[in-house]
């Protein structure tokens, strides 16, 4: 049988944890409770015991349950109270209603681990959230770890445990691979997937509300656990969000990294308020998560398939050296396919060395094709199978490999399965299969599964999954960057938001706050009279630029409550009593705080540099191309603020803008590491400042390193 990579060779070395984990008593207890077990079969209580009983668990069981003798043959409890021994973990199955009253036995009793399975708290309503309320006020009480409720349960396939504490159909087998899950339902469904295509677990967990243990302390306990190679995560809300990027950051990052693999669903509806702003529109909680989950390693994925695709790939394989892909295949459709699929993706299929392409012609026939792909030919027996991958392996030009299958005649699938098995016993670089079909396949698709050697239905599956594991790979090597503050006035700042309530800062406001971070802020003042305004315009020199400043107007092209481009002291004048009339016409009872004077902004690229306080993952910044573009294309990207200087040249990079910003056909590059600095500095900002709720400078000018950046129209909202 294949053995799986190097990554879980050294972690079985090592398999004996010398120090406790707080939620050792959840994964590994030596004795476990089943509070609220009933006779019945086909029940959730009776059957979570009696998973317990026929998994083979290697501990203690004691079924809790008023007025029975015994449960399946096993003497009952009335209390968990009367259990006579020491209990680590017990499984609250009771209703709601009566399941605090069995909580706060366990803590009498001494018990610091519970999993509840009960539903009936938050996701019903008020009366749920009281009742769960209560429970962690228990948990509290007594330093608990609960996991729920409202879940599936907990499974530990370690054969020193082998704990299923869950009312799933059957025990999976033993793996490399955690599954965390919200929904208990979708681990039901799973399971079942994961059994048909011969997937093990290490620790399989339903954690539902959330109540106590949650995902960022599981997998802080996974990092650490010698049987696991890589999470995968379900998640239907994130409440925790910087802390989970930080836990997600030490455990994707460094030495025995483990990477987490996620599918993040559900979508957050935006407040009138955060509408208001670009940046509140366009930074919901699902675009953020895609940003944010990549800056911390987290891979995120969108289906079921796609998670376990890679996840096997990276647990059951070495890991690549590189993305360079050899394929390997009895038919020249799918692995045209094939190679399409993976060049999408950043995976490239090169040219094979001469040294190679000797090889393969010595051992396959005339019409066969030694390039890349490699096309064995359709009556490709075992032997031209094996010949190719082991030549295409040894070619130091290549890091990883894909067989291709189509099931003909003349094709042994089975002994085409045992050559690949075989050359895997001694293969360095990873290898997948796609045996494609649905009935002639099966045999030889279940001799890879069984040697742990990845199977994928389609190539292009694979070549998608090789491409996730290369992402896993390239964020390892990058170096972990940390924030670097920047000399800033905050006194100024902090005597502006200090003074100011809720709401938005006026421009003039705005612009204060932002020079005391070095953004930069062009010379203003803010007149209240044409001749103070014309004055001005005569000592910074024209052309102008005039902007009516009120709480009232917040996008002033659409109230023509700004004018362009005055080159002199009667166009000033006029745009002044033009602009007063028309808002005094459409808004009468608009406050006006006056009229912002500064010089027109030589052009530029507009680009938005944006922030906004997002209920989970704070302070989060946004970039992209500015203007009315914003809106038209919403080529946009997010990071957490304080940012560091390379986390600010990858949001640069990572957008449409950024190509326009480097120089696109011949054009003069614009001031990239200016505006690389101002992403720095609003997020310093916004970071120094839990009242800036949302932040929008749109547009920034940027022009040439020998002009630089402007901001041309900023807006900054204050929560309370």
């Amino acid at each position: 049988m294949h053995t799986p990579s190097d990554r879980s060779l050294t972690s079985q070395k090592s398999d004996e944890k010398t120090v406790p984990h707080p939620l050792d008593g959840i994964f590994s207890p030596k004795s476990v409770a089943v509070v609220g077990v009933t006779n019945t079969p086909g029940t959730v209580p009776y059957d979570i015991f009696y998973n317990i009983l026929s998994a083979g668990y290697q501990g203690t069981v004691f079924p809790v349950a008023p007025g029975k003798r015994s449960i399946a043959a096993v003497k009952a409890f009335r209390y968990v109270v009367d259990i006579p021994d020491d209990v680590d973990l017990a499984v609250i199955v009771f209703p709601a209603d009566v399941v605090d009253r069995a909580l706060e036995q366990c803590g009498q009793k001494g018990i610091k681990s519970v999993v509840v399975i009960s539903a009936g708290f938050r996701e019903v309503g008020v009366e749920g959230r009281k009742r769960e309320q209560r429970l962690k006020s228990i948990c509290g009480d007594y330093g608990i770890s609960l996991v729920g409720p409202n879940c599936l349960g907990v499974i530990n396939t370690d054969r020193k445990v082998h704990l299923n504490a869950s009312f799933a159909r059957k025990m999976p087998i033993a793996g490399r691979i955690a599954f965390l899950s919200q929904s208990g339902a979708l681990c039901t469904a799973v399971l079942d997937y994961a059994r048909e295509k011969q997937i093990g677990f290490s620790k399989f967990v339903s954690f539902g509300n959330k109540a106590g243990v949650t995902e960022i302390e599981l997998i802080e306990y996974l990092h650490q656990d010698p049987k696991t190679d890589a999470v995968l995560l379900y998640l239907e809300e994130i409440r925790e969000g910087r802390k989970l990027i930080e836990m997600a950051r030490r455990v994707t990052h460094g030495d025995g990294a483990k990477p987490i693999l996620a599918i993040k669903s559900g979508r957050t509806t935006q407040g009138a308020d955060a509408a208001a702003s670009h940046t509140g529109s366009l930074a919901g909680e699902d675009a953020v998560c895609d940003e944010i989950f990549r800056e911390a390693g987290i891979l995120r994925v969108n289906s079921i398939e796609e998670l376990f695709n890679a996840a096997i790939l990276y647990a059951y394989q070495p890991m690549s050296a590189g993305d360079r892909l050899a394929i390997v295949t009895n038919a020249g459709g799918p692995g045209v396919m094939a190679t399409d699929a993976a060049v999408r993706g950043g995976i490239s299929v090169p040219e094979l060395g001469a040294t190679t392409r000797t090889k393969l012609k010595a051992v396959l026939p005339a019409a066969a094709n030694t390039k890349n792909p490699v096309d064995v030919i359709g009556d490709a027996r075992a032997d031209r199978y094996v010949a190719a991958l082991e030549a295409v392996l040894d070619d130091p030009g290549i890091d990883q490999a894909l067989v291709i299958l189509t099931p003909q005649s003349m094709t042994d699938i089975e002994a085409i399965a045992r050559g690949v098995v075989q050359t895997t016993q001694s293969a360095t670089k990873p290898i997948a299969c796609s045996f494609m079909g649905a009935t002639d396949v099966v045999p030889g698709i279940h001799l890879l599964q069984s040697a742990n050697i990845p199977h994928y239905i389609l190539p292009e599956w694979a070549c998608t999954a090789m491409a996730a594991v290369g992402r896993i790979r390239r964020w390892r090597e990058e170096p972990l960057d940390q924030p670097e503050p920047l000399s800033v006035d905050q006194a100024a700042a902090r005597a502006v938001i200090d003074a100011a309530g809720p709401g938005y800062l006026s421009e003039d406001q705005a612009l204060v706050v932002l020079a005391a971070y070095g953004l930069p802020v062009p010379k203003h003042l803010l007149a209240s009279t044409a001749d103070e305004a014309a004055a001005f315009a005569g000592e910074i020199g024209y052309p102008v630029v005039l902007r009516v400043i009120s709480p009232s107007i917040v996008h002033k092209s659409e109230w023509k409550a700004l004018a362009l481009d005055l080159t002199d002291d009667g166009a000033v004048r006029r745009a002044y009593d033009g602009m007063l009339s028309r808002v005094a016409a459409a808004a009468p009872d608009a406050a006006i705080r006056g009229v912002l004077v500064r010089r027109m902004i030589p052009a530029g690229h507009e680009v938005i540099l944006g922030a906004k306080r997002d209920p989970a993952f704070g302070p989060v910044l946004m970039f992209g191309l500015g203007g009315l573009f914003v809106e038209l294309f919403e080529d946009v990207t997010f990071g957490l603020a304080p940012i560091s200087p390379a986390s600010a040249a990858r949001m640069i990079g990572q957008v449409k803008a950024g190509r326009l910003l480097r120089g696109l056909r011949g054009g003069e590059p614009a001031d990239v590491t200016g505006v690389e600095q101002c992403l720095r500095r609003v997020g310093q900002l916004v970071g120094d400042f839990e009242r800036i709720a949302e932040l929008d400078i749109n547009p920034l000018i940027t022009g040439p390193a020998r002009i630089g950046n402007t901001v041309a129209d900023a807006r900054i909202r204050l929560g309370g």
